[in-house]
């Protein structure tokens, strides 16, 4: 199935002045006390917006501190460092009773839809929890879970079916029901769509492109394919090893990154063509781009110097500093 392409402008309900969601030098480590004092930062010094009605995507490699990102934001892991504010205010260290209050605006989709549903509830049930949390009766929340599964594609009779009498493909949409029921403002869609087959992940995307364009949703998009990211973000933040090589408008960090490490990652993305698919395992192989396994981290200057074929002993010695390269910024001394 093909992938209709969704539109690119921000939503006219959104009537913030500011961002919806900023993160500003994020840092986050690992353990406790003086092991997380010593440990290599999972994510260093990361800062982004999301403006009302945008999705942001957010894209690297498995540990390069995506998923890491995503919790912090969610309240899910402690901060080391740096300041996280939703709607203006700020949450980096939100007790449990704020989180409790946001929990309505602030969702989240994981790439495992049993993580969010109870096998040995109904989906009904498992749609109306965060509903009677906030005081709706039961009644109000089964039409609400009805209505809500019809708009994800589903028939309103599941209600009252339970998640293993269900598709992967569906799950995943039962799962974005229940991140929607309660009319958030900002969704984390964490992996959301890595886990289905190509035609299923496509009617997904399409379902949160349409979503987000009629309700005004704003989206954190957390993938490793930048083809999927490029599809659904208005803006792409790449992410190596914790911290950001490029950051700009989706059209310009897929169609023409500068980054070496972006490079590599639009190279590497798969595409349906043979001939187009052959075309890019040359190009990948053309670029010098040394493999993840065959190095390993090392403290101090650039993270991706070890695999970068442009890298000088510059790029050991000092960490380079977002700079701003046609469109995008990129943290490169060469690019």
């Amino acid at each position: 199935m093909s992938i209709a392409t969704p539109s690119r402008q921000e939503s006219s309900n959104a009537v913030l002045d500011g961002p919806m969601l900023e993160v500003k030098d994020l840092v986050v480590r690992y353990g406790r006390g003086r092991k997380a004092a010593a440990a290599p930062a999972a994510v260093d010094g990361v800062s982004f917006s999301i403006r009302p009605g945008e999705t942001v995507g957010l894209v690297g490699e498995s540990g390069s501190g995506k998923s890491t990102i995503g919790k912090a934001i969610l309240g899910l892991q402690k901060t080391a460092g740096g300041t996280i504010s939703y709607q203006g205010k700020e949450i980096t260290h939100a007790g449990t009773a704020e989180r409790r209050s946001l929990g309505g605006e602030l969702r989240a989709v994981f790439q495992d839809p049993n993580s969010s549903l109870n096998p040995r509830n109904t989906v009904g049930a498992s749609l109306a929890e965060p509903l009677r949390l906030r005081g709706v009766s039961a009644g109000d929340a089964r039409a609400k879970a009805e209505a809500m599964l019809e708009r994800v594609g589903l028939p309103r009779e599941a209600v009252d079916r339970y998640p293993s009498q269900f598709s992967g493909g569906q799950r995943q949409r039962i799962a974005v029901a229940r991140a929607l029921i309660c009319e958030p403002k900002l969704v984390v869609c964490d992996e959301a769509v890595s886990a289905l087959d190509l035609s299923t992940q496509a009617q997904v995307l399409n379902l949160l492109a349409d979503l987000r364009d009629e309700r005004g949703l704003s989206y954190l998009f957390i993938a490793h394919d930048i083809s999927v990211v490029q599809f659904l973000a208005q803006r792409v933040v790449v992410l190596y090893r914790g911290q950001v090589m490029e950051s700009g408008p989706a059209a310009a960090v897929t169609e023409n990154p500068k980054h070496p490490f972006t490079q590599a990652l639009v190279a590497a993305s798969p595409v349906p063509r043979p001939a187009e698919q052959a075309e890019r395992r040359t190009l990948r192989e053309s670029m010098g781009v040394r493999t993840a396994s065959s190095v390993s981290a090392t403290p101090g200057g650039c993270p991706f110097r070890q695999r970068c074929p442009l890298a000088t002993e510059l790029c050991a010695a000092e960490r380079p500093a977002l700079r701003t390269v046609g469109e995008s910024d990129v943290a490169c001394h060469y690019a």
